[in-house]
């Protein structure tokens, strides 16, 4: 039987990587800050706040906001949002499987609130995910089995009735490992084809 539900990563699969090395890098050029201490800054907060448990403006204050600087945090969150743009084919590609195929979809990923939020809200995101098992929303984090554990109980899903799409390999194969039928996305035909080959067509 075809999947009944399609588990998919947000960052990297429907949109660009929210806050990842490249966007911290054109931070720092157009800034003007220090790249190496930017990254070691966020490496030592950075997961707190993608697991809930600080606020974007407590994230910034460590990492950037440290010494003084002439601007503002408003401005570098704006700064920070212009990053996230989406895949519009992809999201096409999704919103059609969902349609023709009754398929259930729900994001499993890890993101900070704020971000997750304004990503969310942003591109309409809820008009076709059923259900957004978010790290900053449930204080857990892939590659934990309890991440992909939750989505299972949130979706009211059995392992075998699940299809899960990562642009990380190292998370694909981590929610393998776990349970499910993964699939690494490297991109849309890629994709298309190996959902494809478990039945699921448009």
């Amino acid at each position: 039987m075809p999947p009944k539900y399609l588990f998919t990563d947000l960052g990297g699969v429907l949109l660009t990587n929210g806050w990842d090395h490249s966007s911290r890098n054109r931070a720092a050029e157009h800034f003007e800050l220090d790249p190496h201490e930017l990254q070691r800054r966020h490496e030592a907060v950075f997961p707190n706040y993608e697991q809930g448990f600080n606020t974007l403006e407590e994230y910034l204050q460590f990492a950037v906001f440290h010494e003084p600087r002439k601007f503002t945090s408003d401005v570098f969150i704006d700064f920070m949002k212009r990053q996230s743009l989406p895949y519009p084919e992809m999201i096409d590609y999704v919103k059609e499987l969902k349609q023709k195929n009754g398929l259930k979809v729900v994001a499993v990923s890890n993101e900070g609130r704020e971000l997750a939020q304004y990503r969310i809200d942003t591109y309409e995101l809820g008009s076709f995910i059923d259900a957004f098992v978010v790290s900053a929303f449930v204080g857990r984090r892939k590659p934990y089995d309890d991440i992909y554990r939750l989505a299972l109980e949130v979706a009211g899903a059995q392992k075998s009735e699940v299809v899960y799409l990562d642009d990380r390999q190292m998370l694909a194969q981590g929610a393998q490992v776990f349970g499910l039928d993964s699939i690494w996305h490297q991109g849309l035909e890629s994709t298309r084809q190996a959902l494809s080959d478990r039945g699921l067509r448009v």
